[in-house]
C-alpha cells in the first residue's frame, strides 16, 4: 500500500511539479496515523522535488521566483503561529470551495482572463498564502499554482516557479520536523523504502511532462487544483457537519 501511494504521488509530482501531498494524503489520511502521514507526505514530496529540480530545469527565472519563495517562507511560520488561533477546518472549507468552483470554470473557458497587476507584491502574497496553507493543511502549492495560471505564465516558467517554491517550503518543513523530534527512528525505514519508488515514478512523470502540449499542461494543472479543492472539502465538510449536529 505504501509503495503504491508513493508510486502515484511521485508520478503526479513529476508530471505537474506539485501534488505529491494531494495524491498521498487522499489515501494516507484514512490509513495512517496523522503524524506519520504528515511526515511521509513531506518527506516523499521533498524527495520528488529534489529529483525533479535536477531533471526539469527549463524556464528557471530567479527574479520571478524569489517573491513566491520569500512570501512562502514568511507565511509558513505565520501559519504555524495562526494555527491555534484560526480554525483549520474552516480554512480548508473556504480555500477548497474556491478551488472546486473557480478551477472548473477556468477549465470550461477557452480564454482565461490573465492578471497583469500587482507585480512582485502580489506574487509574494500568493506565496504567503501558500505558506499559510502548508502550515494549516499541507497544501503549499495550490494557491501559487492557481496564481501562476492566472498570470498566464508559460508552461515551463509556471512549473519552475511552483516546483522550486515547493522545494523550498518542503525543505524548511522537513528540517523543522527533524528539529522538533517529529521524525522518529521508526519512520526512517518507510522513508527509505519510498525514496527509490518516488524517484522512478517521478522520472516517468517528467518524461510525460516533456512530451505534452501547453494546453494539456494547463488542463492537467487545473484538474489537479480541482481535485485539491475537492480533497479539502472532503476533509472539512464532514467535520463541519458533525459540529453542526452536535449543537
Amino acid at each position: 500500500m505504501m509503495a503504491g501511494v508513493a508510486l502515484l504521488g511521485g508520478f503526479v509530482q513529476g508530471l505537474s511539479g506539485f501534488g505529491f501531498s494531494l495524491a498521498a494524503m487522499s489515501i494516507w489520511a484514512w490509513t495512517l496515523e496523522p503524524t506519520l502521514a504528515a511526515v511521509l507526505s513531506v518527506s516523499g514530496g521533498l524527495t520528488g522535488q529534489i529529483f525533479a529540480a535536477f531533471r526539469v530545469r527549463r524556464g528557471f527565472n530567479w527574479p520571478r521566483l524569489w517573491p513566491f519563495v520569500a512570501g512562502g517562507l514568511l507565511g509558513l511560520p505565520f501559519g504555524l503561529w495562526l494555527l491555534p488561533l484560526l480554525d483549520p477546518t474552516w480554512f480548508k472549507f473556504f480555500i477548497g470551495s474556491l478551488l472546486a468552483i473557480w478551477c472548473p470554470l477556468m477549465l470550461a473557458s477557452r480564454h482565461i482572463p490573465h492578471v497583469h497587476h500587482g507585480g512582485r507584491v502580489a506574487d509574494g502574497l500568493s506565496g504567503v498564502l501558500g505558506g499559510i496553507g502548508g502550515a494549516l493543511g499541507g497544501f503549499t502549492g495550490a494557491i501559487p499554482t492557481l496564481w501562476c495560471t492566472l498570470r498566464g505564465y508559460a508552461r515551463d516558467e509556471q512549473r519552475s516557479v511552483v516546483q522550486n517554491f515547493n522545494l523550498a517550503l518542503l525543505a524548511v518543513t522537513w528540517v523543522s520536523y527533524l528539529a522538533t523530534g517529529l521524525i522518529t527512528r521508526a519512520m526512517i525505514v518507510p522513508m527509505l523504502v519510498m525514496a527509490p519508488v518516488i524517484v522512478l515514478s517521478s522520472l516517468f512523470g517528467t518524461r510525460v511532462y516533456l512530451g505534452i502540449s501547453d494546453q494539456a499542461f494547463r488542463n492537467l494543472v487545473l484538474g489537479l487544483l480541482t481535485a485539491s479543492g475537492l480533497a479539502m472539502l472532503g476533509s472539512a465538510v464532514p467535520a463541519l457537519w458533525l459540529r453542526a449536529a452536535a449543537l
